[in-house]
């Protein structure tokens, strides 16, 4: 799941891009397949939306909350391509993107009426 904030005049015109961009770096980097997109856009408004200084109003923050598993090198992998992929495909700076990667043991997970650790059907891998 990823949750994504940032200021809603900026994050709103571009929600459905940046999705696209996210699913796309989490494809590639961890080999997630396209119809396990789980976005959550939290548009804000500026008065509730603090950020350090040097930052402009396209300032995002991305939550990636997966299950443990992942190496370090696929991590950095995903990060570096979700700040080159934002900055080429929709011009926002990555002064102004914020990443942060939340690892939960599998049998924190719950989906399909099971936990994380005991799913045996996964169309991808989780250590990767």
């Amino acid at each position: 799941m990823i949750l994504v904030y940032g200021i809603k005049e900026e994050l709103n015109p571009i929600k459905a891009k940046l999705s696209d961009v996210i699913q796309h770096s989490m494809h590639c980097a961890l080999g997630l397949p396209e119809d396990k997109r789980a976005h959550r856009f939290i548009p804000m408004d500026k008065q509730d939306f603090y950020y350090p200084s040097g930052r402009s109003d396209r300032y995002t923050v991305i939550e990636i909350n997966m299950m443990e598993g992942r190496k370090i090198e696929t991590k950095k992998a995903l990060i570096k391509s979700l700040f080159s992929s934002i900055e080429s495909e929709l011009n926002i700076s990555p002064i102004d993107i914020e990443i942060t990667i939340k690892e939960q043991p599998k049998h924190c997970w719950g989906f399909r009426g099971i936990t994380g650790d005991e799913v045996q059907d996964l169309n991808y891998k989780v250590n990767v």
